[in-house]
């Protein structure tokens, strides 16, 4: 996919949908994680699972590996949560972690359909667990204020992507 590769992460609520879609609108390769990537399986083993739990929903790491060493674009990002993170973070030039305010997530997991996830108390007391916790995130990422408008938001981390790069230049 990309000569550079970067993880856009964050819970649930923080926009990273959003963010994918806007970095294809502006060009970009960018890939939702969550549904080109994403399976149920176990995060040490990758062994598919039929649990449809929170800690069981993982990227396949064969797949992330061979959409990074592919250098088609010169920029990928790959947008979206996975718990099994840790097995692929390395081949990330840079991690973002979007965040937002309690308050923000809550206005946003109201305004879910009823069928996605977060929408249903138990889903939701999970989020804003992980929220405060901030033990489903990569703690090494540069932290995003995702509580500004969307373009913003985009700006911010495509304007960081070229001072890094203009910079290793």
């Amino acid at each position: 996919m990309g000569v550079r590769n970067y993880l856009v992460e964050g819970v649930s609520g923080t926009g990273k949908t959003s963010v994918c879609r806007e970095l294809n609108r502006r060009g970009y390769q960018a890939i939702n994680g969550d549904r080109e990537l994403a399976y149920q399986g176990d995060p040490e083993t990758g062994e598919a699972t039929d649990s449809a739990l929170h800690q069981h929903h993982i990227w396949d790491v064969g797949r992330v590996r061979a959409l990074v060493v592919d250098n088609q674009e010169p920029v990928t990002f790959f947008c979206g949560g996975s718990r099994n993170f840790s097995k692929f973070i390395d081949l990330f030039d840079e991690v973002f972690v979007l965040d937002i305010d309690l308050e923000t997530l809550h206005r946003r997991l109201d305004r879910r359909p009823q069928d996605d996830w977060g929408s249903r108390p138990s889903e939701r007391h999970l989020i804003v667990r992980l929220h405060r916790t901030k033990e489903d995130i990569p703690s090494n990422g540069v932290v995003i204020d995702a509580t500004q408008p969307l373009t913003e938001v985009v700006d911010k981390i495509l304007r960081h992507v070229e001072r890094r790069y203009l910079g290793d230049a």
